[in-house]
């Protein structure tokens, strides 16, 4: 058995996947439904304050490309062939809740990113073609 220091360091792909995945909600999500709150005065501050939501949401093509690259990234280390747990229990142990909370991660992050994806793309078209614009 390798000496611990010698043990590949676990990867942390479903705490990227969610931080990546947020940024599509911070540029899009939130300041529709703040919009649609009636606080329309605290998204102006928001983006005057923040000047990257503004770059953001103009560059939300990029934005949604990137984030959906690097989660494919993240299924791909998650669900890859030949991806197995270390035989000795302790460290399969930890493997398995790892592998358990990185799966979690993922979903949850795929479900923000569709959220926001809706809201972008599809929300305003939505709400013209129902008449509630």
């Amino acid at each position: 058995m390798p000496a611990p220091d010698a043990m590949p360091t676990p990867r942390r792909w479903g705490w990227l996947v969610l931080l990546t995945s947020t940024t599509t909600l911070v540029c899009c999500v939130i300041p529709i439904a703040l919009v649609f709150l009636g606080l329309g005065g605290a998204v102006a501050s928001l983006y005057g304050n923040f000047p990257f939501l503004t770059f953001l949401g103009l560059h939300k093509d990029w934005t949604f490309a990137i984030t959906a690259l690097i989660m494919l990234a993240a299924a791909w280390a998650l669900f890859r062939p030949g991806r197995a747990c270390p035989a000795d229990p302790e460290l399969a142990r930890a493997c398995n809740t790892a592998d358990r909370w990185n799966r979690r991660l993922l979903t949850i992050a795929f479900a923000i990113w569709l959220i926001s994806l809706f809201a972008a793309y599809a929300l305003l078209p939505l709400a013209q073609w129902l008449g509630y614009l």
